[in-house]
């Protein structure tokens, strides 16, 4: 970007000794290394990893580490088969779902023991008889739809009716209206040694879908891995918005310069710093993952940003022999100390390496802040774009002034002459912003700026953190996934949408400690009571209905034994893949269903577990079966009623956990990000007082994009944060353009005013045509058929567009104010 006029340092010097001294050495090098980054980037592969997408170190998560191999995780996956005509009960669909059931379960990635579905054994019936209890498998060994010979009878359907119905799990594995039945499935947990292929996994079930789907029968699949799947396919339209983007960028950087050459220089180069990215990537050991398909074309933004720069100088190097300022006579009285491409080149170089260098490096360190957030992909994310962002520093840098240096351009004299017309077609609006930097005016643009930002921060501080949308936001309403999350949703009690509080007591608790039963008790009908709840799962409730049982089927007995072998005789019964209790019982989790994943619905429930068990004194941090065994070690005669309610597994434990680490890092990576800004300012123009003129503007459109964002109903989520952060990042360019050819003027000793109107007579329009590449390249995702790609796109044209407009209006005035307040500056522009 182009800095004030210096005399190059030692530094700068040396480099351009080495690069223009060995120019075919230096192509050679940049072709050797592309051509192998572009061997390693073809090798890059989804990676989606579901623990990458988590804060494993939030107190949630601890909890779902510590239980995850013995009640599974928020790695779950249901599959709902579903009759046409409304009615399950007929041969041909029970044929359908047992195929289905036996397909999921055959799947290398789920785990079998925690497979449910009416045909497995796990889903079981318990009814009072004469003796006492009965109880069997739903569905019988004898009912065999599979079988060749096999004919159902209308008595074969009574009996799976009334089964289903002993066994509760209407609402659950079964329809609402009986229209459909549900396949659970959760994936074997991720470790070292098991890395799971969410791709493959969504690809397989899809495959279940297309083999089982038919005229009669719909399948509908929801769950994290097949989320990914979705979204994978989605994105790899990105592909095409890619091309799109790339043509975009050529034609209005043709139209710019009117040069074939200059345009194709620009984007070869920034399209060099892309294949350099991904292929660092692979060489780093890092896949693509899915939410951070975006980023090479952040980073073709930027490239194509700061190349458009060195272009703008070498343009005004072989048009005009420097800086293209001054009269259109003057201008032309210059062209007799136009240079040749090769000195133009070394001249560009010369001049943008160090304040080139020092920009980028502040987009580093300013993407680097978002690795306060401790979740693995969005550190990726950062890395990524830091890396990108690097090497930049080499494409832009160093390889396109050396190709520029080869570069010829043909019809000169024509290419001067509309130059000219470019440079003195705006003037008449230059004039009128340059009017801004008077004092009254520019107290006034200074008053409305500090309004418009109360009010956007005021409707900004509204903005959801999490999912403000029902149904996947990363994916359109009318997406597969989210229509099958709907129809689940609608025929079932519950979804994928599950919160496991593990409740943690001493050994055997759930035999020996009525206290500790009752306790869990009390909690899923406090839980059962809270909007937004649709079902709570415990085993106190299930121990209640056996305890009936063993008394005629009394609802009076329907309670909770307080004798102990009472209590024993009523739990005994259930084992360990119930998923209702660990081996010894000393974990029982309480399983609560939720109407959606909306971020609402998750603060209200979170807040309503936190709110019991602070009242009933039931959270102990950390593992209390860890504390009751040291305990018991010093006194062996000790026994505790303690309950310690464990928030929280399931995949709502994960959006809660999520949630919290965005809300408590948002303003810290923020004022990071403003910081790394602030700083690198300082350094390149020495005056803390001119950084606050470029940082200020950037503030006031970053809460304007969280007011869009509440418009839009877009949720501060863990990708939406870091795209809003990559975006402020390339923003803050509008800024240093105008301000450093300002200061360039004002140390020549123009007024403000004037030194204004010369920044945007020289660098207004490559501004706007920097504003309008990157918004442009941006606002084709809104075609996307991922809705994630589609509200960035928004967002992002809106930040790129807005940060334009105010880094023109916003900062003259504050120069004004913060740098010359008693300048006497009555400069007339002469039109």
């Amino acid at each position: 970007m182009s800095l004030p006029n210096a005399q190059p340092g030692p530094f700068a010097r040396f480099a351009e000794t080495i690069v223009f001294g060995s120019r075919p050495l230096v192509l050679i090098i940049f072709t050797l290394v592309t051509v192998a980054m572009l061997y390693f980037a073809s090798q890059l592969k989804v990676d989606a990893g579901f623990k990458k997408q988590v804060p494993l170190q939030h107190e949630y998560m601890q909890t779902f580490q510590d239980y995850e191999l013995e009640f599974g995780g928020a790695n779950r996956v249901l599959v709902a088969v579903i009759a046409k005509d409304g009615d399950m009960f007929d041969q041909e669909f029970m044929k359908t779902l047992e195929n289905v059931t036996n397909e999921v379960i055959n799947l290398d990635s789920t785990d079998d023991a925690r497979s449910r579905s009416l045909f497995t054994p796990n889903v079981r019936f318990i009814e009072v008889v004469e003796d006492g209890l009965s109880g069997g498998n739903v569905i019988p060994q004898t009912f065999t739809p599979n079988v060749e010979g096999f004919t159902s009878t209308p008595q074969d359907f009574a009996d799976i009716r009334g089964n289903i119905v002993k066994a509760n799990i209407v609402g659950r594995l079964v329809a609402k209206d009986w229209s459909g039945a549900m396949i659970w499935a959760d994936l074997i947990p991720e470790s070292e040694v098991n890395k799971v292929d969410y791709q493959e996994v969504a690809n397989q079930f899809e495959a279940i879908r297309q083999k089982y789907e038919d005229e009669n029968h719909t399948v509908h699949i929801i769950g994290f891995a097949k989320v990914v799947g979705d979204i994978s396919d989605g994105a790899r339209s990105v592909i095409k918005f890619f091309a799109l983007t790339i043509a975009f960028t050529w034609l209005l950087l043709f139209l710019y310069s009117t040069s074939v050459k200059l345009a194709s220089l620009t984007v070869v180069a920034a399209l060099v710093s892309v294949v350099w990215m991904l292929g660092a990537l692979k060489l780093m050991g890092f896949g693509i993952d899915p939410m951070n398909m975006l980023t090479p074309f952040l980073i073709f933004a930027i490239a194509v940003s700061h190349g458009e720069q060195m272009i703008n100088r070498f343009r005004g190097e072989i048009f005009f022999g420097g800086l293209e300022e001054g009269t259109v006579e003057e201008l032309r009285a210059r062209s007799k100390d136009a240079v040749e491409p090769l000195e133009a080149a070394r001249l560009s170089f010369r001049m943008l390496l160090i304040p080139g260098t020092v920009a980028l490096l502040a987009g580093c360190i300013g993407f680097g802040a978002i690795m306060v957030i401790p979740i693995d992909m969005v550190r990726e994310l950062a890395i990524t774009a830091t890396v990108g962002v690097a090497l930049t520093i080499l494409t832009d840098l160093v390889l396109l002034p050396v190709l520029l240096s080869y570069t010829r351009l043909r019809n000169l004299e024509r290419k001067r002459e509309f130059r000219l017309r470019q440079l003195t077609r705006f003037d008449k609006v230059w004039a009128a912003l340059s009017k801004l930097s008077r004092p009254g005016a520019a107290a006034v643009v200074i008053l409305i700026g500090a309004v418009v930002w109360f009010f956007a921060w005021q409707h900004g501080n509204k903005v959801m953190i999490g999912d403000a949308q029902k149904g996947v936001a990363e994916l359109r309403p009318d997406a597969r996934y989210n229509q099958d999350a709907l129809l689940i949703a609608d025929r079932f009690s519950l979804g994928v949408d599950m919160l496991n509080v593990i409740a943690e007591a001493g050994p055997s608790a759930c035999t020996t400690s009525y206290t500790a039963m009752e306790t869990i008790d009390r909690f899923a009908w406090h839980m059962e009571n809270v909007e937004g709840v649709e079902q709570v799962i415990t085993l106190p409730a299930m121990a209640k209905i056996v305890n009936a049982g063993w008394n005629d089927g009394s609802v009076r007995w329907r309670v909770l034994p307080r004798d102990p072998d009472t209590l024993r005789q009523a739990t005994q019964s259930f084992e360990t893949d119930s998923g209702l209790l660990n081996a010894d019982c000393s974990a029982m989790p309480i399983t609560i269903f939720t109407t959606d994943h909306q971020a609402t619905t998750i603060d209200r429930v979170v807040a309503a577990v936190k709110d019991f068990r602070e009242k009933n004194d039931a959270y102990v941090p950390g593992n209390l079966q860890v504390k009751l065994a040291a305990e018991a070690a010093e006194n062996p005669e000790f026994t505790s009623d303690q309950v310690n309610l464990r928030l929280g597994t399931g995949n709502i434990g994960v959006a809660a956990a999520t949630n919290e680490v965005v809300r408590e890092k948002e303003h810290m990576m923020l004022y990071l990000l403003y910081a790394a800004v602030f700083v690198m300012c300082w350094i390149s123009f020495r005056n803390p007082l001119a950084a606050l003129c470029v940082l200020l503007p950037l503030v006031l459109v970053t809460e304007l994009g969280h007011s869009l964002m509440v418009q839009l109903d877009i949720g501060m989520k863990v990708n939406t944060l870091c795209v809003v952060a990559l975006g402020v990042g390339i923003g803050v360019d509008y800024g240093i353009y105008i301000f450093a050819r300002m200061r360039e003027s004002m140390l020549q000793g123009r007024t403000l005013s004037e030194s204004y109107f010369v920044a945007l007579k020289t660098t207004g329009i490559a501004i706007f045509y920097t504003a309008l590449t990157l918004a442009v390249g941006v606002a084709m995702w809104i075609f996307s058929d991922l809705k994630f790609q589609a509200d960035m796109g928004i967002m992002l044209t809106f930040m790129f567009v807005v940060n334009m407009i105010a880094a023109i209006v916003f900062l003259p005035a504050l120069c004004r104010w913060l740098l010359r307040p008693r300048e006497k500056d009555d400069w007339v522009p002469r039109l």
